[in-house]
């Protein structure tokens, strides 16, 4: 009887369908890794949304819209009558806790104590915020754009608040105000700094009534990508860009903060023309976007706040050779992400839409001033 053997691939035909596997794979992946994106987007959204409500029913209560920082702190040295937050002031997101599900650890903050100083081994600055550190120490979910690969060992947000701008046309214009100047106080050692306070400055606690622009026209929230605890070079990508800021030294007089679009275009190219592998800028070159969600700096933009100076995911730069860390009076600092681009941001009137990087800059500025009384065309965004 005739055996009949089976017969089994052939090199050639192994490797054919090896082949159109990995074609079939070279097609599918980028469309898995699109409707990966788009779902960690819509949860950014949806994130950016929360903060928004929150800061709605924050102003039904009590007619007003938490202060962008509220600076001094309100812990206060009973033996030197100073801050007890090292300079630090307190971010809204401390205010909105309560109206982001987060009432626990509201009632477990405890003012006086504050919300920054030094930290073990180092004693030399306030301490007593570290009766505070088990609640600020907590990262919170809803502050997390998934599309961001943190990097700081810190808790962050990825969510900042409007400050309006650009600073040398309209002052802080946005949605959310400081409660008093920057650098009013710098340390016990440091006397105010004149060239740091504004002379536009119009800061004070708004309510919705404010935004006479439209809450439909006035951005409150965006995002940004979180910093990074080593210094980033310029020409190196937006990926590792967005985590740092850049030096300009474009400002010949930081007391004349007068200026037109046409000096502010001219920053803007000097911020786009960085040298490449210049090092940022600020503290030791460490970017501190983000950090600490508790707290914004006297130089907001530099944490928990953003402006419309430069457009979405564009370089975030200084421009004055005194005070490089002011980018709220003193440069640019844009919302930013990891989205395909463009940036999520949050309305006052409690809406979320996709902006765009190729936004006109007139209207960026508009829609980022809350009383600027500008035409806005919703085509244009």
């Amino acid at each position: 009887m005739r055996q009949v053997r089976s017969r089994g691939f052939t090199l050639i035909e192994l490797l054919v369908v090896i082949a159109i596997i990995a074609v079939l794979v070279a097609l599918l992946l980028p469309a898995v890794q699109m409707a990966r994106e788009a779902a960690r987007r819509s949860q950014c959204a949806n994130n950016l949304k929360q903060l928004a409500l929150a800061v709605q029913n924050y102003e039904s209560s009590f007619q007003c819209i938490p202060s962008g920082s509220l600076y001094p702190c309100p812990a206060i040295d009973l033996v030197t009558g100073l801050p007890s937050c090292w300079g630090f002031g307190v971010s809204p997101i401390v205010s909105l806790l309560q109206f982001i599900e987060q009432g626990t650890i509201y009632n477990a903050y405890n003012v006086q104590m504050g919300v920054y100083g030094s930290y073990p081994p180092s004693t030399n600055g306030p301490i007593t915020w570290w009766a505070n550190t088990s609640v600020f120490n907590m990262q919170l979910s809803v502050l997390l754009c998934p599309s961001d690969s943190k990097l700081l060992q810190q808790p962050i947000s990825n969510y900042v608040g409007n400050l309006g701008g650009p600073f040398i046309l309209n002052g802080y214009s946005g949605a959310f105000l400081p409660t008093n100047p920057p650098s009013t106080w710098v340390s016990p050692n440091v006397p105010p700094q004149p060239w740091l306070i504004p002379k536009t400055l119009n800061a004070t606690i708004i309510g919705m009534n404010a935004i006479t622009d439209g809450t439909s026209n006035t951005t409150l929230w965006s995002e940004a990508v979180s910093g990074s605890p080593l210094a980033v070079q310029a020409g190196t990508g937006k990926v590792n860009e967005f985590r740092g800021f850049f030096n300009t030294n474009f400002m010949p007089n930081p007391n004349n903060l007068v200026a037109s679009p046409a000096q502010i275009n001219q920053f803007l190219a000097a911020c786009n023309i960085v040298a490449p592998n210049s090092f940022s800028v600020g503290p030791n070159g460490v970017g501190l976007r983000g950090t600490s969600w508790q707290m914004t700096f006297p130089y907001y933009a530099n944490y928990g706040m953003y402006n419309h100076v430069g457009s979405p995911n564009s370089r975030q730069c200084n421009c004055s050779p005194i005070d490089q860390v002011g980018l709220d009076i003193y440069g640019t600092s844009p919302p930013t992400s990891f989205h395909t681009a463009g940036v999520n941001a949050a309305f006052c009137d409690g809406s979320v839409r996709f902006i765009k990087e190729q936004m006109s800059l007139p209207t960026w500025w508009a829609i980022g001033t809350r009383n600027g009384n500008e035409a806005i065309n919703a085509n244009n965004f």
